[in-house]
């Protein structure tokens, strides 16, 4: 498979990159310690077409490939994996099931603000009791007619306080279990709709992730994505491609983190030379390298089975599960080169660690994902 990058790719990369090295490395640091949202690049990031990028442009998005998505989530989760999991959740979680499997009167309401930045969008699946299990839907929507009505609490949402339109799975019918299930378009202001407290976080501590409260919201039958029923398979859909822009995320943190103990490790001397000059650091690089380089193939195989609509359930997952992997080892080994100094937040590796864990946990963590490969590979 040829991953040559196209002159149109090559800009887009080069864009994403000079933009997280001008406008997301200064205040990073501060970002992460105050929890603060980066609002003002989210903004940027709209104008510059990174938060919908594969939307349609009829409806304000920008018309790429999932190669070049995932080009820019790699750019940008070197610097900040914060201000990634808000571009990847707009992309890949919200804009393209809305895109996908949408009304047109659904489309021409939201889609077209989100993928311009204008709003953000958050999608809602966990819960207290229904994480990797999202079969086990405790909030419902029950039909009223011309409406659902709206109960029940969700866990870790990305975007919770900033977003404006949420994507909401909840059960409607018990009895019918999965296939009971509903995904219904929810927007901040509703009666009864409360943003939780943010959560305090290991790492994306820019990114606000809050549980979310809904008590007897009514949510018009127009806001249903899909046929009735229809919400459990559109979830796994769009969490298959979801897993793309995440396997993207932790192979930018991971080639973050060594590009700077690369750097660090010609400029450090110890024993009379650079540190690099030492085998026990240069061979710490040489594995960094080479796991990296296998992720990024992985991760643009993914992307290329999507835009070919090839397998990338197993792809996707492969991706996922193998770059996330080489994220949290990446991470760990580039503060150890840095030595004390790695220990410390201004030399940035030591947040990259703690950015890298949340790609094994997220969109599926990395068990479900051996879960998800077992069963794709034991089928063919």
């Amino acid at each position: 498979m040829d991953f040559t990058l196209s002159e149109e790719q090559l800009m887009i990369q080069q864009a994403a990159r000079d933009f997280a090295q001008q406008e997301l490395l200064p205040g990073v640091i501060e970002r992460d310690e105050a929890q603060k949202f980066p609002t003002d690049q989210v903004k940027m990031m709209g104008e510059l077409g990174f938060m919908g990028m594969m939307v349609d442009p009829a409806y304000g998005g920008s018309g790429l490939d999932t190669l070049s998505y995932v080009l820019v989530m790699e750019e940008l989760s070197k610097v900040d994996a914060s201000a990634s999991v808000i571009v990847s959740v707009n992309n890949s979680l919200v804009c393209w099931g809305l895109e996908t499997y949408g009304t047109e009167e659904q489309k021409q309401k939201y889609l077209s603000r989100l993928a311009t930045g204008e709003i953000i969008g958050a999608f809602c699946l966990s819960e207290p009791e229904a994480g990797s299990d999202a079969t086990s839907q405790k909030t419902t929507a029950i039909d009223k007619g011309d409406h659902y009505l709206l109960n029940g609490t969700k866990n870790w949402i990305t975007n919770g306080n900033s977003a404006d339109v949420y994507l909401v799975i909840a059960q409607t019918d018990v009895k019918k279990a999965h296939k009971g299930i509903n995904a219904l378009i929810v927007e901040k202001g509703m009666k009864g709709f409360e943003v939780g407290p943010k959560e305090n976080k290991l790492g994306i501590r820019g990114s606000d992730t809050h549980s979310l409260n809904f008590n007897d919201v009514v949510v018009p039958k127009e806001n249903r994505i899909g046929e009735d029923g229809f919400g459990f398979k559109f979830a796994m859909k769009t969490l298959a491609g979801g897993r793309i822009g995440i396997a993207a995320q932790a192979l930018g943190i991971a080639a973050g983190a060594y590009e700077l103990a690369k750097k660090y490790s010609k400029e450090r001397k110890a024993f009379g030379t650079e540190i690099s000059n030492h085998q026990a650091i240069a061979f710490k690089l040489a594995d960094m390298h080479t796991q990296i380089e296998a992720a990024r193939f992985l991760v643009y195989k993914a992307a290329c089975d999507k835009d070919n609509d090839g397998n990338y359930d197993l792809s996707g997952a492969m991706a996922k599960l193998y770059a996330s992997q080489v994220a949290m080892e990446t991470t760990v080994e580039a503060v150890q080169i840095h030595g004390g100094n790695g220990f410390v937040k201004d030399y940035h590796v030591e947040r990259l660690m703690r950015d890298a864990k949340i790609t094994q946990i997220y969109e599926g963590t990395s068990e479900i994902q051996k879960i998800v490969i077992s069963r794709s590979i034991l089928k063919q």
